[in-house]
């Protein structure tokens, strides 16, 4: 068993996260990730605030172990899901894409600010903010990362700030997470490989293909919603990858989304300029186009096994993984490992 800065912060038995994934993180996958040990955190970028309680107060009756949520800031409904997270005094915020204006809110009944980033000057910036803890994601990553790989990243934002680090991007077993604790991280961070477990909610026809897949299978670009993002590689990912901008598919993903979010046509297009006058994180329209038109593909992957219009974020890692396990099996079998090749490493000193 490991102890680090993470699992003290969090009051976790072991340092490894669940990442926050729209539609993946369902309380079902995100309660057994907390009982199995782990710190696992609900995206609720997709609710509405009554969804979001919905969900936390879900999440606590199949669990009494912490959890978190994660929220984008420059997202639709950002402000009312986190004022639903600090009334329910959800043991962790982790947040995304803006600057958190809640943390002393959140402090005062004794929970954790989380940020996530893929820039080094971003992580000391959280951190000077008063985040408890930092997400730090590398280019291996699914959905949204940076140029910088994992291996390069976590060592320069470790010398450069003193709160816990969680990695993500490119782990999926024991050797990465004993990788992530010599590199300088307190923990480490999966989303891919917690998809491929038999909690989540991904359609099967998607966990087949995942599993088929190798670690070349994975296409990094813009067009997928609007940021730079590592999708895996279907018929879909590669028309998108070819394609031009998706203007009629953007139509029908910005009405679905005003639908999903309970949004009126004047709140969305209010929401539509503000995101689009957000200062460092700006979303141009062309960007929330792109998103749109994303959100409706990625709802076919998830929820349908469309293989032949859905598109799936995926790390590279997914060349590594090739079963779907319990998450109670997956993490004890993370451990194990991790126990094992640190030892190993330890053997092969030379002594002088």
């Amino acid at each position: 068993m490991f102890k680090t800065k993470m699992t003290e912060l969090f009051g976790v038995k072991h340092p490894i996260m669940l990442a926050g994934a729209n539609w993946i993180t369902e309380p079902k996958l995100v309660s057994a990730v907390c009982n199995a040990g782990g710190l696992a955190i609900f995206a609720t970028a997709r609710c509405t605030p009554e969804e979001t309680r919905q969900n936390i107060r879900q999440i606590r009756e199949l669990t009494d172990k912490p959890f978190g949520i994660n929220q984008i800031l420059v997202g639709p409904g950002a402000k009312e899901n986190i004022d639903v997270a600090i009334e329910e005094k959800v043991p962790v915020i982790n947040y995304a894409l803006g600057k958190p204006w809640f943390i002393e809110q959140v402090h005062e009944y004794g929970g954790k600010v989380l940020g996530t980033t893929a820039l080094a000057r971003h992580a000391a910036r959280a951190e000077q903010l008063g985040c408890d803890a930092l997400v730090i994601t590398g280019y291996e990553a699914a959905a949204h990362g940076a140029d910088a790989t994992s291996m390069v990243l976590i060592p320069i934002v470790a010398s450069q700030v003193k709160i816990p680090l969680i990695a993500a991007g490119g782990f999926h077993n024991g050797r990465g997470l004993a990788a992530a604790l010599v590199l300088g991280a307190d923990a480490i961070s999966m989303g891919t490989r917690f998809m491929l477990t038999k909690e989540s909610v991904l359609h099967e026809n998607f966990k087949q293909l995942c599993l088929k897949a190798t670690e070349q299978d994975t296409l990094y670009s813009t067009v997928f919603d609007g940021m730079p993002g590592r999708a895996l590689k279907t018929k879909a990912a590669e028309a998108m990858m070819k394609g031009g901008f998706p203007l009629v598919e953007a139509f029908k993903g910005a009405s679905e989304i005003k639908q999903m979010l309970g949004l009126s046509l004047w709140q969305f297009i209010r929401l539509s300029f503000q995101m689009m006058r957000a200062d460092e994180d700006s979303s141009p329209l062309w960007v929330q186009a792109r998103e749109a038109a994303g959100v409706r593909r990625h709802l076919k992957s998830i929820n349908n096994g469309d293989l032949e219009e859905g598109i799936l974020f995926a790390g590279q890692d997914i060349g590594g993984i090739n079963d779907v396990p319990s998450v109670e099996e997956l993490i004890e079998r993370i451990i194990t490992e991790a126990e094992d090749v640190l030892e190993a490493v330890r053997g092969k000193r030379v002594k002088v």
